[in-house]
């Protein structure tokens, strides 16, 4: 359903509980980016009026998975950590050469989000099938869901502001970088890593 051309190994789910802190940190930072991303296309595309509407609830209900995240690290004696660089993110928003035309700008922009939502649903998915810990499976669970949803409303945008095929070729290409990038990853307890 997803699209994606790489696959992540169930050994990522290792180094991931072995870094749970680590993980649960980078995963609540990156909440709070999502959330920001999509408070930052309402206001470069104010007069967008249905993509400000459903922007403005992804930007709520991204804050509200970064309390999730944090109010489930609290009850297990954690703290949130500093944020890090999401250098996932970093890599795919550079793959797009900069434009000065503002909606292939919004196209790039909807599909590395798109992409990201992708890759969270796809790493939530591997982590809660293969973790013991019931409150974690059960809370990675009910968040892909929420992941799922995000992409596809992401890619369903780009296409309604540009030609299909133009935005499906961009698409494509995108997800045969981010597969090659993957391939080199898995290593770190990020989300992403």
């Amino acid at each position: 359903m997803l699209g994606l051309q790489f696959d992540t190994e169930t050994s990522w789910v290792d180094v991931a509980k072995n870094g749970l802190q680590q993980l649960l940190t980078d995963h609540a930072f990156a909440e709070q980016k999502a959330a920001s991303n999509a408070v930052s296309i309402i206001i470069n595309y104010s007069e967008e009026t249905a993509l400000v509407k459903d922007m403005s609830d992804i930007a709520i209900e991204e804050m509200e998975h970064f309390r999730m995240v944090h109010n489930l690290m609290v009850d297990r004696g954690m703290v949130l950590g500093q944020a890090t660089k999401n250098d996932y993110a970093l890599k795919l928003q550079g793959f797009f050469p900069k434009t000065p035309d503002r909606t292939e700008a919004l196209i790039h922009r909807l599909l590395v989000a798109a992409l990201i939502e992708a890759r969270s649903c796809e790493r939530f998915k591997v982590f809660a099938d293969n973790m013991e810990d019931e409150q974690l499976s059960e809370f990675y669970k009910d968040l892909m869901i929420s992941e799922a949803n995000h992409y596809t409303l992401f890619l369903g945008y780009a296409r309604k502001y540009m030609d299909r095929e133009i935005v499906d070729q961009k698409w494509n290409d995108l997800l045969a970088f981010e597969a090659e990038m993957m391939k080199n990853r898995g290593t770190s307890a990020k989300v992403h890593g």
